[in-house]
């Protein structure tokens, strides 16, 4: 009988106890039954072991093992390492046991059947663990588990209190009232270790109790009985006949003579014995059923033949025989063919296991040989330094007390280096704290000087506008103010930088180029437009410095945090907040990746081509390099480094798209390109992907048709986001067209500073044109006031060839755009793009008709 007492590991809350815990394993359904003592009647709860695993690891502790069923893990501990294995090996014997009888025999087979299979079965399992060398079976420990173990008092690992289950409180009461009374008979055997049912067999019972038995017997046979009920009475009422009759079998002295330990070690080893001659009969009964079931077969059939009426049944009935014999006889030989293939197999495996054993044999001999060689190679070592050993007792008294010295000072060397290390890490413990304190105040400090920064931008800026509404109103005042106030403007606008940083400081928070090389404050000849660029990139600046932290820093984590791009919702709102400097190289080239195709050096085989023929645009090209982006160190001259590769990709292109060749704008695109993708290649099919995908069809074509076209559909676009501006415009009679055909066929280039520009370019490359719609409505947004402010056509005008620099936020601009103007459906832009387009090729036939008619009647009315 498996049983023993374990400590099961309980839960309160978030407190976890051991519990001392009975165990006794049920073979009928392979559960592991556990109760709070041996002597109770009702378990607490049970283990399917059928579809369990079982786990020990050594940090749990000593004698610690884990069931894992389907539902739960349940930690358990035996009282030694001994006892864990012994539990380990019983239970998986038993789960093997089990499960075979299961592949073996459908649910719904005879009891009789079931327990002579695992008997046998477990016969097996044994002689399987036996021959495995993964774990030796360990040895019974007869005071850990068994029987005896029940007599033994339970194992206290809590107080008595702690030890009752709280959650069964139903089954500790019948447990209770049960241990109060004495007596399992009320209850019924549930199958705890004390079964008796070995003793089912033994002669001296009374006859009435034997007929009793034999006709529970039968109907345990007929399927009658149910879940051993009557079984378990029989099993106390012969338990109680054999108790009371002083335990008969055992010789009178031996009774008087034993105590009561002995009597029980003679009584298990009975009862051992009659359970294997039950085990034996049982299978002599499974035989005779199995010849009783073929003797009937055969009878059944004997009597349909003698039973038949006419010949041809019984000619019938032979022949289903032969045909059965036919049947029986090929099997018959399938099974010598497949046995003669097994005896094949097994004779291939012998002779491989005999050559197997020949190679183990022949390594052995060498593994001897290599011994051998040691051993002698050991005793040639030892010989050798035995010699050194001699030499070294012959050394004088002296050399051994200079030796002695020279020991002493070495310790003397340690302890002082052990001491200078103590200190030098305390020294360096005490660095580093330093260093991290420094670390800190440099970055509070930094925050600081940037908020400062900020600050001083703001004042520097507000300064500069307060000198410009003074230059306003220069010709009122004095001869001295005005004097005075233009001498200050003066000295604002030539702020000496490099002075500044050559004598080590810096009062000038603006620096005279951006990481692009676009000059913050350009040249121009206007003083009035120097001095509001001066105050928009100061504006700029000090934006910039209050975001960094806020805005900016988390911003760039998430892009320093993607891997490979693709197409998202997350990824456009990201491009749409614009790329940091250092990442927008990448991501422009992913970009142009996506929608053009790469030949390998398609812009240099182009090239060649210029060598052997001049293309017609070539003279333009050279026209528009001078004036191309010239507040930018890299194209402010003719031998800037960037002019000779912007021709070559001009020409590149005229040779690639010979329907449009050049068009006045396309220089200021491709030198943007330039500027952020610096390789050759890469701006050429930037351009060609603004050009060709990005933009409609004929938009830099000779006629401009679709340019013409957009600024038609602006201004429905405009009066419908923003009506009163439009009003006002329409009352001074202003056409915004004139501002914004520039902006639409360069994409803002040369109308916004670099910062913004190029936040707008990493939507646009993006999105498409359906951005710089956004933007335009979002600068006149960003300025309506200020706008419906003048009341004057002239003054708007001037006004709006400027007004452009007057944008400070670049965040707050990109909101109006992607947040104030929605909704913006791209579906909408097309189909008025259609029928703008429809009109206006309507008016230019209509204009061509005019013209030809004009020029039919000049002809007609002769010179």
């Amino acid at each position: 009988k498996l049983c023993g007492y374990l400590n099961k590991l309980g839960v309160k809350g978030p407190i976890k106890t051991w519990k001392s815990r009975w165990f006794s394993y049920d073979e009928n359904k392979c559960h592991l039954l556990y109760y709070r003592t041996a002597q109770d009647i009702n378990p607490l709860g049970s283990i399917d072991i059928s579809s369990a695993s079982f786990d020990c690891k050594a940090e749990n502790g000593e004698g610690v093992f884990e069931i894992r069923t389907r539902s739960r893990a349940f930690t358990l501990k035996a009282i030694s390492k001994q006892a864990m294995i012994y539990w380990l090996q019983q239970l998986q014997m038993r789960r093997w046991d089990f499960c075979n009888a299961q592949s073996r025999f459908p649910v719904g087979s005879s009891q009789l059947v079931n327990e002579s299979l695992a008997g046998r079965t477990s016969r097996c399992c044994i002689c399987i663990v036996e021959n495995e060398d993964f774990l030796p079976p360990v040895k019974t420990p007869t005071e850990a588990v068994g029987l005896k173990a029940a007599s033994l008092p339970a194992p206290q690992t809590s107080t008595a209190l702690q030890n009752i289950s709280l959650k069964h409180p139903w089954t500790e009461i019948q447990n209770t009232v049960y241990n109060i009374c004495g007596s399992k008979q009320l209850w019924g055997n549930n199958g705890n270790v004390f079964d008796f049912s070995e003793f089912q067999e033994h002669p001296e019972i009374p006859d009435k109790e034997q007929e009793a038995e034999v006709e529970a017997g039968c109907r345990v046979k007929e399927g009658i009985l149910e879940d051993g009920r009557l079984e378990s009475r029989l099993n106390w009422i012969r338990k109680g006949r054999w108790m009371s009759s002083g335990f008969p079998g055992l010789p009178e002295e031996m009774s008087r003579e034993r105590n009561p330990m002995d009597k029980v070690s003679v009584l298990q080893q009975q009862i051992l014995t009659l359970t294997e001659e039950v085990k034996s009969q049982k299978e002599l009964v499974k035989l005779l059923h199995k010849a009783l079931e073929a003797a009937q077969q055969e009878k059944r059939v004997s009597s349909m033949y003698l039973t038949a009426s006419e010949d041809k049944d019984r000619l019938e009935l032979v022949r289903h025989k032969v045909r059965q014999i036919a049947d029986l006889t090929s099997r018959l030989e399938a099974l010598e063919q497949e046995k003669k293939e097994l005896e094949q197999i097994l004779s291939l495996r012998d002779s491989h296991i005999q050559e197997l054993k020949e190679h183990v044999q022949l390594l052995m001999e060498k593994n001897h040989a290599k011994q051998e060689v040691i051993m002698a190679l050991t005793d040639q070592k030892a010989r050798e330094l035995s010699d050194p050993l001699q030499e070294a007792n012959t050394v004088t008294a002296e050399t051994l007390n200079k030796q002695q010295e020279e020991i002493e000072h070495l310790k003397d060397d340690i302890d002082a280096y052990k001491t200078q290390n103590q200190f030098l890490n305390s020294e360096i413990h005490q660095v580093t704290r330093l260093w991290t304190s420094v670390a800190e105040n440099e970055k509070a400090l930094l925050m600081k000087c940037a908020c400062l920064q900020a600050r001083n931008c703001q004042m520097e800026s507000k300064y500069l506008t307060v000198l410009r509404k003074l230059q306003e109103a220069v010709p009122g005042l004095p001869s001295t103010d005005a004097e005075l106030v233009r001498n200050l403007i003066q000295e604002a606008l030539q702020w000496d930088v490099k002075k500044e940083a050559e004598e080590g400081f810096n009062l000038n928070p603006v620096s005279e180029y951006d990481e692009y090389g676009f000059m913050t404050v350009p040249d121009y000849e206007v003083e009035d437009w120097k001095l509001l660029a001066k105050i928009q990139a100061l504006e700029i600046k000090s934006n910039n410095l209050r975001s960094q932290e806020v805005v900016d820093k988390p911003l760039r984590d998430k892009w320093n945090s993607l891997g490979e791009l693709s197409p998202s919702a997350e990824l456009k709102s990201l491009i749409r907040s614009g790329i940091p400097v250092e990442h927008r190289q990448w991501v422009w080239s992913w970009i142009v990746s996506r929608h053009c195709s790469h030949p390998p050096e398609h812009s240099h085989r182009l090239l060649r081509q210029s060598q052997s023929a001049e293309h017609p645009a070539c003279r333009q090209i050279e026209l528009d390099l001078p004036r191309t982006l010239t507040n930018n160190k890299h194209f402010s001259s003719p031998t800037s480094q960037l002019i000779p590769k912007l021709r070559r990709v001009l020409l590149a292109f005229s040779w690639h798209n010979p329907a449009i060749g050049y068009c006045q704008g396309l220089n200021r695109l491709a030198a943007v390109a330039l500027l952020v993708l610096e390789e050759e290649e890469s701006a050429f099919w930037c351009l060609v992907h603004i050009v060709e995908n990005l933009m409609p069809a004929d938009y830099y074509s000779d006629t401009l048709i679709t340019s013409q076209v957009d600024q038609r559909v602006f201004k429905d676009f405009l009066s419908e986001k923003l009506p009163r501006l439009t009003a006002h415009f329409e009352q001074y009679r202003i056409d915004v067209s004139l501002i914004t055909f520039n902006w639409f066929l360069v994409a803002f280039v040369d109308s916004l500073v670099s910062d913004i520009l190029l936040r707008v370019w990493d939507a646009f490359l993006y999105e498409g044109t359906k951005v710089i719609f956004r933007y335009a409505l979002a600068i006149f947004k960003y300025n309506e006031e200020e706008i419906l402010r003048i009341h004057d056509s002239v003054e708007i005008y001037q006004y709006l060839r400027f007004f452009t620099r007057m944008i400070t936020d670049g965040r707050k601009l990109m909101n109006i755009a992607f947040n104030d103007l929605n909704p913006f459906p791209m579906k909408l832009l097309r189909n008025r793009r259609s029928v703008h387009r429809e009109e206006l090729e309507a008016e230019m036939r209509k204009l061509e008709q005019i013209k030809a008619a004009y020029v039919k009647e000049r002809a007609e009315q002769g010179p």
